[in-house]
């Protein structure tokens, strides 16, 4: 499990993790992201933060779902990143 920083949200610091996981290879595009139930197991949240975990990175397109099966990395996923990333460097 994760220390926690309490002054940011759970959901949002559980994203970071499977942000960095993604940027450094981990999860390679095509590949499974822990499931809800996999990050209660392993973060020790809630499944609604599990949930929206899940949603935050559906919605910067870093992953997708797919009924029945589970959620996978973006294959753009990376590129994605490093475009965020630059752009957060030129502010």
């Amino acid at each position: 499990m994760i220390e926690f920083a309490p002054d940011r949200p759970r959901w949002r610091q559980v994203a970071d993790v499977i942000r960095q996981r993604i940027a450094d290879g981990t999860y390679q595009p095509g590949t499974r992201v822990p499931s809800v139930v996999e990050m209660l197991e392993e973060f020790g949240i809630a499944t609604t933060t599990g949930q929206k975990v899940h949603r935050g990175l559906r919605s910067e397109r870093l992953i997708y779902t797919e009924s029945g099966m589970g959620s996978f990395v973006a294959r753009n996923a990376a590129e994605i990143l490093k475009e965020a990333a630059r752009s957060s460097d030129d502010s």
